[in-house]
């Protein structure tokens, strides 16, 4: 399987001629993305991503690279390929369905003055 990796890819390790024999446990590093809280009651904000060869390994160096010199309450290492997004191409896939304006506050802007220019209206035929 190809690395999602860039700088594997940009590497082109296909050209290195390596033995093929299956990699062992240690051998293989999986990319992990981490993610730091600061402060209690902020969100987590994610500073960057390391290469460990389980959990165990990447949350101690997530604390090392990422905790260490500034101020962290909380500490989130998450597998890279257990991550799903999307592409920014597909920014209409959040788009509502149907006008629904009425559900934010500026679906009421110039009420007052809609409802006087109705009411407005309707005085010549009620007279």
């Amino acid at each position: 399987m190809a690395s999602l990796d860039p700088r594997i890819a940009r590497a082109e390790p296909e050209l290195w001629n390596l033995p093929q024999r299956p990699l062992q446990p240690l051998e293989h590093w999986q990319t992990y993305e981490v993610f730091v809280m600061r402060t209690r009651g902020t969100h987590a904000q994610h500073v960057g991503s390391l290469h460990a060869p389980d959990p165990e390994m990447a949350m101690i160096l997530a604390k090392e690279q990422y905790a260490r010199r500034s101020q962290c309450v909380a500490l989130w290492v998450v597998p890279t390929d257990a991550i799903l997004w999307t592409n920014p191409e597909d920014e209409d896939l959040f788009l509502p369905a149907t006008d629904k304006s009425y559900r934010e506050p500026q679906g009421y802007l110039h009420t007052r003055e809609r409802i006087e220019q109705y009411r407005d209206r309707l005085k010549p035929i009620q007279s």
